[in-house]
């Protein structure tokens, strides 16, 4: 963990930039770089059944570049001198995750968890949960 760069995954949500101030602060400390992802969902789509004037290709394509906007946005705001990449991914937000923290050999996750609870928890899947469960290195969940 001490020499390996730390990967904090964000929706760019208020409670993903309040688990990215962490992960900047542990990079810090340990003296590591800072890995940014972002993963877009695939849209779901039948071409045989078409409403939308896209296809969930160009959806997802517009949704890649919005997330590219909101990364440039969020890196501007940043005031660090910490060695950092970006990426954005397309698929499954807990598999895409987990696979860019073994690719990259990551040291540790920090992200951020939205702290659903009832019936919500149950119907929606729960990535920080999946994340903690899975991961080959330690994850810390910011609330």
């Amino acid at each position: 963990m001490r020499t390996r760069q730390i990967l904090c995954p964000t929706d760019f949500s208020e409670t993903a930039s309040h688990a990215l101030r962490y992960a900047i602060e542990m990079a810090n400390f340990y003296q590591v770089g800072l890995r940014l992802i972002h993963v877009v969902d695939q849209p779901v789509g039948a071409e045989n059944y078409q409403i939308l004037a896209i296809t969930p290709e160009e959806l997802a394509k517009s949704m890649e570049d919005a997330a590219a906007d909101k990364m440039r946005h969020l890196l501007s705001d940043l005031k660090s001198e910490l060695p950092m990449e970006t990426v954005i991914r397309r698929g499954s937000p807990i598999e895409e995750i987990l696979a860019d923290a073994v690719e990259f050999d990551v040291g540790m996750i920090v992200m951020a968890s939205h702290g659903r609870s009832g019936l919500s928890h149950f119907l929606h899947t729960n990535v920080a949960e999946g994340i903690a469960n899975r991961a080959k290195c330690p994850v810390l969940v910011v609330k």
